[in-house]
């Protein structure tokens, strides 16, 4: 189970990376362009996921700051938002491959950000995190194919593993 969990945060620091390189691309008003989508612009749903992890890691580790709101701007201009997304990407790969093959099974006790009591394992958790970010990069990279990137990167994990092994 580890080496899956490793594999996935590496996926998920590929795949962020990867994304912010077609997003620094944009001219800011395209960046920052309402296109509909939940958390409204590519500029919002990047601010969700990093906050979204920030929640989850500190329920996880006990230490770091988050907001208190998932569409929460925690970061206005790219280059901030860039940098904080690689910091964050460096924290869960470490947290990931400190963890024991047991601790991946081990229960987990925290709130929601209502307070609400909730109790899981370390692995299921870290599966909602991750598959969360797979769900926010793929609004993410259909953001880019509305703004007029015709041929965005793919983000798929075979390519990063297609790569890896070449």
């Amino acid at each position: 189970m580890k080496a899956h969990f490793v594999m996935m945060a590496r996926y998920n620091a590929w795949a962020n990376a990867r994304l912010y390189r077609m997003a620094v691309a944009l001219p800011d008003p395209l960046y920052r362009r309402d296109v509909g989508v939940y958390f409204k612009s590519l500029h919002g749903t990047l601010n969700h996921l990093l906050t979204a992890d920030r929640i989850w890691m500190r329920r996880l580790t006990g230490v770091g700051d988050h907001p208190n709101r998932l569409d929460a701007i925690v970061f206005d201009d790219l280059p901030s938002l860039t940098a904080a997304r690689e910091q964050e990407d460096k924290r869960i790969t470490h947290f990931v491959e400190q963890l024991t093959e047991s601790g991946f099974e081990e229960f987990w006790d925290y709130r929601t950000l209502s307070g609400t009591p909730q109790r899981q394992t370390r692995g299921e958790i870290l599966a909602h995190l991750f598959n969360h970010q797979t769900h926010h990069r793929g609004q993410a990279h259909a953001i880019l194919t509305m703004l007029g990137i015709t041929d965005p990167q793919p983000l798929d994990l075979l390519i990063m593993q297609r790569e890896r092994t070449a």
